[in-house]
């Protein structure tokens, strides 16, 4: 449920967006606005840009913008809703409180205490950790190579070796059997009645995204089965949907994420200041973590370990990594097992050269295809070749295909032509590949009348939020109907009516969206870059250009569809006498 516009208002007012934005981004003062470098994309030159007149932000080089709730769901990685919460608490202001049903409101309030009886079993197995019945679980994570501040970052504990010691502290907390249960900390028999889910183990806690402990893993100490232990899933634990270390990885800003199998694995790469590294919570990759993992970036690496197991749990999240839509490399581990092994035999900086070399994913996936033909002899390695003919027809687009063609045939000695032939007859017998659609000259196509109706839109509105004076020059000729597109639409009748009203805001209109990708677009519209002028009279012409293009555009949309809405006639006409007024009309920007 979304917060009163008027509260949602007062928050984006009382959080200054420079002051916001410095305390991530080092800004420098040019002019009207700061700039600094995008910690959205890598660059050396600053093309991140923030207004405070204006109250947003926009880079120039990958188009990141928007007020100063998209930057805090941009860079946190919250929702709208989270990044309301987090700038009024930071602004001092109490949010009212949302109504709920009786129901929702009773499920509320139990997520609530399942997330605060994990919070104070996680305290619990921290303590114990350090009291004389920890001593073999402390021990063990010494032996690991592991520092205080490393143990304390992740929380780690220990379970002690009493079936029931957990169950009865959290009694005395007064917390419910039925809670204990619920939470995955207990289970309950007839024979022993209540019992500890986990004792005799060093605890690892598993967070969410916003620092939570919604669960536990248990590494046994000395023998017992199984070696690891996980949580089972409850209301707040889903395993498919969460990855170990993402509560801090998300925030790593290293243009990748590591994905890896085990808890030790990204503790020690975080010790290591690989703190991008996560891991799967017992399980095997699902859909559900690369969906989580594309919220926060494009590439992944992959650090599983090197032996048969390994492999093919990495050719398994390959395939879920490409339908996610993800870059997927591999970084290989060899001579050692997995990353936490190799860093504490060849160090960070030998682990940075496997990052920096990390395997293409398709490479990776051919050079492991190999090890199951005989390429000495002749029917195995055709055979070979037409598995690699099978594969390259899985990229839609030619320049990708040709260019892993390009790789295979390099690598193998194959011919670049002979694969290309037998990927051609191997499509044309199956039909996974369609046919290129070839353009028929050289010369690029020009923008489409869809596009430029969007780019003068976009300026139009661009120049009416520098210049809102202009507006009650252009209004009689002008109104939101003129901008076809819906989103544009929204912005324009916002922001007339703002403009009208004398509380023209540019941030308050970003606000008026809850989605990432429509802020962005938003912040685009008030920053597009208008084209250099020097003279008066030429300001005036490309002004009135602008304007009469987004009236023909409007008389050109709303002709095609006269039948279909039933505004559109009068939209036409109207139209039509604005452009034969305009022709005979000055108007000054002065």
């Amino acid at each position: 449920m979304r917060y009163p516009d008027e509260v949602i208002e007062e928050i984006r007012m009382k959080n200054d967006i420079v002051d916001v934005i410095s305390g991530y981004v080092r800004l420098q003062k040019k002019g009207s606005s700061h700039f600094g470098l995008c910690p959205f994309h890598n660059e050396k030159s600053p093309s991140f840009s923030v207004s405070g007149g204006k109250q947003m932000y926009y880079c120039f080089g990958c188009g990141a913008g928007g007020n100063v709730f998209t930057f805090i769901m941009n860079y946190e990685n919250y929702t709208f809703a989270e990044a309301v919460k987090m700038l009024a608490d930071r602004a001092g202001i109490r949010l009212p409180e949302i109504e709920y049903s009786e129901e929702m409101k009773r499920k509320e309030n139990y997520r609530a205490r399942l997330l605060e009886v994990n919070k104070e079993a996680a305290k619990y197995f921290y303590y114990q950790l350090r009291a004389p019945q920890g001593n073999t679980g402390l021990k063990y994570l010494q032996g690991r190579q592991l520092s205080e501040e490393t143990i304390r970052k992740f929380g780690l504990g220990f379970s002690n070796k009493t079936s029931d010691d957990l169950t009865l502290y959290l009694r005395q907390k007064g917390y419910e059997d039925k809670l204990i249960q619920d939470a995955g900390l207990a289970g309950f028999d007839e024979k022993y009645g209540m019992h500890d889910k986990f004792w005799n183990r060093v605890m690892y806690p598993i967070q969410d995204i916003n620092h939570r402990v919604i669960g536990f893993g248990g590494r046994v100490m000395g023998e017992g089965n199984p070696k690891y232990l996980n949580s089972p899933e409850t209301q707040i634990f889903d395993k498919s949907r969460n990855l170990y270390g993402l509560n801090f990885a998300r925030t790593a800003r290293a243009g990748n994420i590591i994905l890896c199998e085990g808890y030790m694995d990204v503790i020690s790469m975080h010790q290591a200041g690989f703190s991008q590294a996560v891991a799967s919570l017992g399980t095997a990759f699902t859909p559900g973590q690369a969906s989580l993992l594309r919220r926060y970036t494009e590439n992944v690496l992959l650090a599983y370990d090197s032996d048969d197991a390994g492999v093919k749990a990495a050719l398994r999240a390959i395939t879920i990594l490409k339908e996610a839509g993800l870059t997927g490399r591999v970084i290989s581990m060899t001579p050692y097992k997995d990353p936490d092994e190799f860093i504490k035999n060849l160090g960070r900086e030998a682990f940075q050269e496997r990052i920096d070399s990390a395997e293409n994913s398709f490479i990776f996936e051919v050079r492991m295809l190999e090890r199951d033909y005989d390429l000495k002899d002749p029917d195995q390695k055709t055979r070979f070749y037409k598995e690699i003919a099978r594969r390259l027809c899985g990229f839609a687009e030619e320049v990708e295909r040709d260019n892993y063609l390009e790789a295979v045939a390099d690598k193998y000695h194959i011919g670049f032509d002979n694969l290309r032939k037998l990927v051609g007859s191997y499509a044309a017998q199956t039909g996974l590949a369609r046919p290129v659609e070839r353009p028929k000259s050289g010369v690029k196509a020009k923008n489409t009348p869809e596009e430029n109706a969007k780019k003068i839109q976009k300026l139009l509105l661009t120049w009416i939020t520098d210049e809102p004076s202009l507006y009650g020059k252009i209004r009689k000729y002008i109104s939101a109907r003129d901008f076809t597109l819906d989103l544009y639409r929204q912005v324009a009748q916002k922001l007339f009516a703002d403009i009208e009203n004398g509380n023209y805001s540019p941030a308050g209109i970003i606000s008026m969206f809850e989605e990432e990708e429509e802020q962005r677009e938003v912040a685009s519209i008030f920053n597009a870059r208008l084209e250099a002028v020097n003279t008066r009279q030429e300001r005036e012409k490309a002004f009135r250009d602008l304007l009469t293009g987004v009236k023909k555009n409007s008389l050109k949309y709303y002709s095609e569809n006269l039948g279909r809405d039933i505004n559109a006639l009068n939209q036409v006409i109207e139209a039509k006498r604005a452009l034969e007024e305009l022709e005979k009309t000055h108007i000054s920007l002065d």
